[in-house]
Order: structure tokens, then C-alpha cells, then sequence
């Protein structure tokens, strides 16, 4: 079982097509430049598409990442590469597809006896012989820093097994152990004062960095464990969202069925808002201080999601967002589970862009090379491109096609299948009942009128899109019980 896979991966021994640990390889000194370029990479966990106000939100408020979005290229389809955690963040280091990797559901899984399937097994942690984005630039001279949600892996796959020189609260769990106030109960963050938030504090840790590393070039990535549940409210912006809530025509959840599950399908949650305000002061605070630094204009920096928002979930549980138009959420290969916000402002950007060419994840460790002037390392991050192109506003740059891979069963009430997508098309399949849904997203963006028996053609089209990723990634299948 998993656990066996853990233990031969910790004695070093090659699973799933693991090889031998390379270097990153000589990376000569960045060309052309009067200051070195740095990163700030923020990851948001479980951030909707629509729960930024810039994105389309009403109820929650973002003034500080809509003031960062009006200066950035704003994606509207950018997606990430599974529906939960883990895989996606797995794919952020490596630039690989979670599948590549053996890390296709988050750690360690939702375990079900009464299914009809058994999940194939996947690994418990991102195998140190995969190289990071975090040692190709420490290869590279740059000082690497983590803070918040890792996910990948406990004692000995840690951030810090991984390419990062300083690691604050990055471990195994994938939610805050003691919520979000302190004592934290996490391992490798001290606690704070009682009362401290955790959003507040990972803020903090990075700024503190910052000034430390001003004068060298640096990856900051900025790994919020916020907004993943538990619902916490901030109680510095409770009252604020409480009130708003009132006004509100539709001030409790309203639901929409999704397979045995439920999607919630307004913004309703006071708690939640509060939680993605306070997300928002902390980003503004962390800009101010790179102003204030005087290292704005010589910084790349990346706002992303790791999946789409938890709308959906069983057992008459009420999620706590809702990302409509867009179907379902967290847990799902429909939109709502794999299409995220991304803002990338490039050093010095001034002017906002609006960019609608698919991309995914695992373009964000080659778009990084790119855009620091360092050489792409196509031997790693086998499965993401750089995005310089589109930022440069050549629109006819980016993927052919992309894939999902997610054969596991999930809370959302997911059960397990794939997905692809080929320009405005995309084929959803589930293994259970050998069925084929297909959509054209560009009419139908809320995934309502399967069309798969009107359009043999687009049907066999994705069909044969889908085999490809599954013969070129060698794609475990779940197996009957």
C-alpha cells in the first residue's frame, strides 16, 4: 500500500520511474542587468476563481490584489492540474504533470471501503530525486525562502530537503493543525503571541526576509495555508462581513446538487469573507514592504491558487464558497475544481493585461527561468512552458491541449476520472460507468449541455487527446474491487 511505496522511497530505492537526483546543472550569472531579478511567489490555498473581487466577487472585497491585478497580466483560464492539493503543488516544484510525478491525490488520500473502484496507489511524498524550482535558483546564487502550507511530504521532504535554505511552517499536514491562531501546534513554526493569526504571522516571517535579502537576488514563496478550512473567521474583519452579510438578498447558502454531493452556489459565508480580507491586507502589506525596499521594480511577482474553491461536498455538509458560473469546485474536473485566478507582474509592470490563452501550474517554473533571464531546463519541467511569449503579446503561444488526471474518490463526491481540453473543448470521463461528457467551454462555461452524443466528431477528437496523455504519462487506472 502507500505506506510500503513511502518507506522504499525514503531507503532510496526507484519507484515509478524515479531516477537518480541530478543537478540543476551550471546556471551562468543573469545577462543584461543592473540589479539581479527576484520571485515573490504567492499560493493561496483552495482560492477560488470568483473569490477575488477583481475575478468577479461581490461579497468579498480584495482592494490590494485588484490594485496588484490592475498592474499584472491577469489569466482568465489558467488552470491547475488537479483538483486538490498536493498533486498541483507537486507540479509547482517539478513542472511536471502530478502524474509524472506519482503524486495524483493529496496526502494522504480519502479512503472509502464502500466504492466500486480502488484508487491507484500514489506516493506519500515528493521524491527527493526530482529537482525543484527552489535548487535550480539556489544553484543559481539565490537566496530561496519558504513560509506556510508544504503538503509534500513529512521528515526528510521537507521544504528544506528541497531546495529552500529557510522553511517557516512548511510540513506535512495539509491544514493548519491548530487553526489559525496560536499556538499554532505546527512543528516548524514557533508559536506567537496567544491570539497571534497565522495569516498575519506567515506575512510577517516573509517581510523579515525581505529586509534580510534586499541587497540578493531571492525566491520568496509566500505558501498561505489560507482560505483551507477550518473556517476561522479573522476577528480583526469579522463585524465588517457580518454586517455586509445582512444585506445580502441570498444571506444563507443556497445549493445545487452535483452528483451525490451539493455545490453551494452564492457567496454567503461572513467567515470566509473575513478570511480572504484578511489574505488581502496581508498581501498589501507584503507589497508595501517590497515598495518600501525599493525592489518592486526589479522583482517578478506570480499571486496563484493551488485548485479551484471547496463549493462541493457530501453528506448535507455546506462548503463555504461558491465560484458560479463555474461548475462545482474543489475535488472536481469540472471548472470549478481546476480553473484558478493567476496574476503575473513582471518587474517594473505598470499597466494591467488581460490574457485568455489555457495555461496550468506547471508553466510557472519555466515562465520563472524565462523571465530571469536564467536558461530553461526542458530535462525538468518536462510539462510547463514559459509564458514570456504571452506576456509579450504573442497570443498564438501556449498549450495545444491539457490534461487532469485525478482516479481517486474525493469528499467532494467525486469519483474517479480524467479530463482534457483542446481549445474552446473539453471531455470529462469517469471510470465508473465508462462515460464521456463533453462540453464547449467557450458556450457553455458552467459545463450544462453535454453534447457528446450531438458531436461524434469533437467527442473522438478529445477521446484521442485523452489516450495520448495517458500512453505518454503512463497514467495508473483505478481497478474494480
Amino acid at each position: 500500500m502507500k505506506n510500503g511505496i513511502m518507506t522504499l522511497v525514503a531507503l532510496g530505492l526507484i519507484l515509478i520511474g524515479c531516477k537518480e537526483k541530478k543537478p540543476a546543472g551550471e546556471v551562468p550569472e543573469a545577462k543584461g542587468q543592473t540589479k539581479p531579478k527576484n520571485v515573490v511567489f504567492i499560493l493561496v490555498d483552495d482560492l477560488g476563481w470568483k473569490d477575488l473581487a477583481c475575478y468577479g466577487s461581490s461579497f468579498y472585497e480584495t482592494p490590494n490584489i485588484d490594485k496588484l491585478a490592475a498592474q499584472s497580466n491577469r489569466f482568465t483560464n489558467a488552470y491547475s492540474p488537479n483538483p486538490v492539493c498536493s498533486p498541483s503543488r507537486a507540479a509547482l516544484m517539478t513542472g511536471k504533470y502530478p502524474t509524472r510525478v506519482g503524486i495524483t491525490d493529496w496526502i494522504p488520500g480519502y479512503e472509502n471501503k464502500n466504492t466500486l473502484l480502488q484508487g491507484p496507489e500514489d506516493l506519500y511524498e515528493l521524491p527527493l530525486e526530482e529537482v525543484t524550482l527552489a535548487e535550480v535558483l539556489k544553484e543559481a546564487d539565490y537566496k530561496t525562502f519558504f513560509a506556510g502550507k508544504w503538503h509534500l511530504g513529512d521528515t526528510g521532504f521537507y521544504p528544506e530537503d528541497q531546495g529552500f535554505d529557510i522553511n517557516k511552517g512548511g510540513h506535512h499536514k495539509g491544514r493548519p493543525p491548530g487553526g489559525y491562531y496560536s499556538p499554532y501546534k505546527n512543528p516548524k513554526l514557533s508559536d506567537g503571541p496567544e491570539g497571534e493569526y497565522l495569516t498575519d504571522r506567515l506575512t510577517n516571517e516573509s517581510m523579515a526576509f525581505l529586509e534580510e535579502n534586499k541587497d540578493h537576488p531571492f525566491l520568496l514563496y509566500l505558501s498561505y495555508y489560507t482560505v483551507h478550512t477550518p473556517i476561522q473567521a479573522s476577528k480583526k474583519h469579522i463585524a465588517k462581513f457580518e454586517a455586509k452579510k445582512q444585506a445580502l438578498k441570498d444571506s444563507v447558502a443556497l445549493f445545487k446538487k452535483e452528483g451525490i454531493g451539493q455545490t453551494v452556489i452564492n457567496q454567503y459565508n461572513a467567515a470566509y469573507a473575513s478570511m480572504v480580507y484578511a489574505l488581502d491586507e496581508n498581501v498589501g502589506r507584503l507589497l508595501e514592504k517590497m515598495e518600501a525596499l525599493d525592489i518592486m521594480d526589479n522583482t517578478l511577482v506570480i499571486f496563484t491558487s493551488d485548485n479551484g474553491g471547496l463549493t462541493t461536498l457530501m453528506a448535507n455538509r455546506k462548503a463555504p464558497t461558491s465560484v458560479r458560473p463555474l461548475r462545482a469546485g474543489k475535488g472536481w474536473a469540472y471548472e470549478g475544481g481546476i480553473r484558478i485566478p493567476l496574476l503575473i507582474k513582471r518587474p517594473g509592470q505598470k499597466q494591467g493585461n488581460e490574457i485568455d490563452a489555457p495555461v496550468i501550474s506547471m508553466d510557472m517554473f519555466p515562465t520563472i527561468l524565462s523571465e530571469l533571464d536564467l536558461p530553461l531546463r526542458p530535462d525538468l519541467h518536462q510539462d510547463g512552458i514559459s509564458l514570456s511569449p504571452l506576456l509579450d503579446g504573442k497570443e498564438n503561444v501556449s498549450h495545444k491541449s491539457l490534461f487532469w488526471d485525478y482516479p481517486h474518490y474525493h469528499g467532494s463526491g467525486w469519483t474517479p476520472g480524467q479530463a482534457v481540453r483542446k481549445g474552446d473543448w473539453k471531455l470529462i470521463y469517469f471510470y465508473e460507468d465508462d462515460l464521456y461528457e463533453l462540453y464547449n467551454l467557450k458556450e457553455d462555461i458552467s459545463e450544462e449541455h453535454n453534447v457528446a452524443q450531438t458531436r461524434a466528431d469533437k467527442l473522438e477528437e478529445l477521446k484521442e487527446a485523452l489516450k495520448y496523455y495517458n500512453e505518454k504519462l503512463e497514467a495508473p487506472r483505478p481497478t474494480r474491487k
